[in-house]
């Protein structure tokens, strides 16, 4: 298999069809072998109905369902580990994502890149929707040191040996460029065309902002701890304990120097404390260290459930 196109949807009944012979068009233009794989995330519409149509008649296309709505991460991660391709391109069901674009983000692939990530510089939403959208894009740019104008635009196209090997959990299906960067990827960035939403209602809104921000805050944390936990915490614990000794020595110096006794000072417990914390550090570090090794294996455990698949026996 040459492509896989991965297409989470949620309730996207009026593009499906739409969206789908798209796909179809551009992908026989190119004559290229693929496959599609859409995963309904717990549809209340006919969606699952629409998709089972769909893969019951073609041979390259995957339908997978989820029981219920698990959120566009989960089902992403579910496209994926179901893709076969070379190149896997992920893009929305909503139709706002044009799939003409994806000939050239193939052809940048194949220019050896890893990731190549799709921007939507000139976008069909109003300011309410871009600013919050500018100022996030800025800010996990700074935080990663990643570069990208536009992490929320969700068609990219990947290697598919490396895009497999990376494990998403809460709202981090936009931010697989850095998971990509921490493995070695190397990574681009191409203008891609952005339509209006034609049919149904928006699955994002200011209520994704808190989130957002949020696994910003966990992106920072593991690109410092992920790879060695002793390095991180282990720093934290052993400067905790330096500053126990330092002010230790300092309380023996206030008793025998000034014959100051130590119940007039908080300097016990301030020692204490900082002794504590900082083997409550070391530990933590330790313990993450014998973590690490099994970590890969953890992730296999998926945060959704799959109900069905319909399509490619």
């Amino acid at each position: 298999m040459d492509v896989s196109i991965a297409v989470p949807l949620y309730n996207e009944e009026d593009s499906i069809l739409i969206l789908h012979n798209r796909l179809n068009k551009v992908m026989l233009e190119l004559n290229t072998a693929y496959e599609i794989i859409y995963v309904n995330d717990g549809s209340s519409d006919r969606t699952g109905v629409i998709l089972d149509q769909i893969a019951t008649s073609e041979r390259n296309v995957l339908a997978v369902h989820f029981r219920r709505n698990f959120g566009q991460t989960s089902a992403m991660m579910a496209a994926i580990q179901k893709t076969k391709g070379e190149i896997v391109v992920t893009l929305d069901g909503d139709l706002q994502n044009d799939p003409a674009d994806i000939p050239k983000l193939i052809g940048k692939i194949k220019e050896d890149y890893d990731v190549v990530s799709g921007w939507r510089k000139d976008r069909k939403e109003g300011i309410i929707r871009r600013w919050p959208s500018i100022v996030a894009n800025w800010l996990v740019s700074r935080v990663t040191g990643v570069q990208l104008h536009d992490y929320g635009c969700t068609l990219k196209a990947y290697r598919g040996d490396m895009l497999r090997k990376i494990r998403l959990y809460g709202e981090m299906h936009r931010f697989i460029p850095i998971y990509a960067m921490q493995i070695g990827a190397s990574i681009t960035e191409l203008t891609v065309k952005h339509h209006p939403r034609k049919y149904g209602k928006s699955k994002y809104g200011i209520g994704r902002i808190p989130r957002v921000i949020l696994d910003i805050i966990v992106l920072r944390f593991l690109s410092k701890a992920m790879d060695r936990p002793i390095q991180f915490f282990g720093k934290i614990g052993i400067y905790a304990i330096l500053l126990a000794f330092i002010f230790g020595v300092l309380t023996i110096y206030l008793k025998i120097v000034k014959d100051i006794d130590f119940i007039l000072t908080p300097l016990p417990l301030l020692i204490a404390l900082l002794f504590l914390t900082g083997m409550i550090f070391v530990m933590i570090g330790l313990l993450g260290e014998i973590q690490i090794r099994t970590y890969y294996e953890a992730q296999k455990r998926f945060p959704f459930e799959i109900d069905r698949t319909v399509g490619m026996d």
